[in-house]
C-alpha cells in the first residue's frame, strides 16, 4: 500500500536539520511528499541528509548558514524562497550554574533559539498568508514551562518562543496560516549527555527519554493538513513530564 503523501507539492524549510530532532523531521517531510530544504552549518552533514531524502524517492537540497548571524539568516531567507512549512527547530541548550553563563553565550542563545525563528517567521509567513496557507511548528521545550536547576536561560528562551507561537497564530492564521509548537521533554540526540537525557527521562510518566523520530511524528502531524483546526498550541511530547 502506497503511504499517503500529505506534503505533495509543498516546500518544507526545516532549520538545524543536519542531526538529531531536526534530521528526523527532514526525513519524515520528505517521505510526506515535501521538497525539503536541509538547513545546517555542516555541508557534509547537510549533503548527507539529502542525499537519504532523495535515496528514499524524496526532494531535498541543502542551505548552509550560522543563524546567530542575521546577515546568514537573511542569506538563507532569499535562497530558500516562498516555503509553504517551516520548522523551527535549529537552536543550543546550556545547561548550568547561572552564575557560571557567560554573557557571550547568553546571547547566543537569544539570538539562535529567539532571534532567527522571529526572523524567519517575519521574512516567510507574509507570503504564506498571502498565497491562503502554510504552516509553522516551532520547537519549544519542557523546560520552557518547568523549573529546571541550571537551565534558567534556555528554557527563557523556549518560553518566549512559545509565546511568539500564539502570538503569531492570532496575527497569521485568519490569513490560513497555522503556527503551533512542540515542546518535548528529553530526547536522546547526538549533542546531548546521554547520562543527564537518562535521567530525565526517569522522570516522566513513561519512565524514559524519546527517540528524534517520536517527537519528528508530532511535528509532521501538525506540518500536514490532518492538523487543519490545530493552531496557536504548544504540543507536549515529553511523556507526560508537565501532566504532573
Amino acid at each position: 500500500m502506497k503511504a499517503q503523501r500529505d506534503l505533495e507539492g509543498l516546500a518544507a524549510l526545516v532549520t538545524g536539520a543536519t542531526s538529531g530532532i531536526g534530521k528526523a523531521v527532514a526525513y519524515r517531510l520528505g517521505r510526506d511528499g515535501a521538497e525539503v530544504i536541509v538547513h545546517g552549518r555542516d555541508v557534509d552533514r547537510g549533503s548527507a541528509v539529502v542525499d537519504d531524502i532523495t535515496a528514499d524517492g524524496g526532494k531535498a537540497r541543502f542551505i548552509a548558514a550560522d543563524l546567530t548571524n542575521p546577515v546568514e539568516v537573511a542569506a538563507l531567507i532569499e535562497q530558500a524562497g516562498p516555503v509553504d512549512v517551516l520548522v523551527n527547530n535549529a537552536g543550543f541548550s546550556w545547561f548550568g550554574p547561572t552564575a557560571d553563563l557567560d554573557v557571550q553565550t547568553f546571547d547566543q542563545l537569544i539570538a539562535a533559539n529567539v532571534r532567527a525563528p522571529y526572523l524567519l517567521v517575519a521574512a516567510l509567513a507574509p507570503g504564506m498568508a498571502a498565497r491562503g496557507g502554510g504552516s509553522i511548528v516551532n520547537l519549544s521545550s519542557m523546560a520552557g514551562q518547568i523549573g529546571l536547576a541550571g537551565g534558567a536561560a534556555y528554557g527563557a528562551t523556549k518560553a518566549m518562543l512559545a509565546s511568539m507561537t500564539r502570538s503569531w497564530a492570532a496575527e497569521f492564521s485568519p490569513s490560513g496560516v497555522r503556527v503551533n509548537a512542540v515542546a518535548p521533554g528529553p530526547v536522546f540526540t547526538e549533542g546531548a549527555d546521554p547520562g543527564r537525557i537518562a535521567t530525565l527521562g526517569d522522570t516522566t510518566l513513561v519512565g524514559r527519554a524519546a527517540q528524534p523520530s517520536e517527537i519528528a511524528e508530532v511535528i509532521a502531524f501538525l506540518s500536514s493538513p490532518k492538523a487543519s483546526y490545530v493552531t496557536g498550541a504548544i504540543v507536549a511530547a515529553d511523556g507526560g513530564r508537565t501532566a504532573t
